[in-house]
């Protein structure tokens, strides 16, 4: 078995158009998600997820790098130690 992370991957949607896109990611890497919040910030018109992973870095690495291809969000991943 493949050592695994935790990481929580925090994106900013500044629109709704990459919903879709984002939405189609998450399923694809489902079993590497422990959790995830999203919370639509309407006082400056974004939404900002928060999708706690578990999972090998290069998993986690794709999906951070996939979702921030997507016009209109902003990915970044935070790691832990473990």
């Amino acid at each position: 078995m493949e050592d695994t992370r935790i990481a929580v991957l925090s994106v900013i949607a500044e629109h709704r158009e990459g919903a879709a896109q984002l939405n189609a990611l998450l399923s694809e890497y489902a079993p590497c998600i422990v959790g995830r919040m999203g919370i639509p910030y309407q006082r400056k018109g974004v939404s900002v997820i928060c999708i706690v992973l578990d999972a090998p870095v290069a998993h986690i690495n794709a999906l951070t790098g996939k979702i921030g291809q997507i016009d209109g969000l902003n990915a970044k991943t935070l790691f832990s130690k473990f």
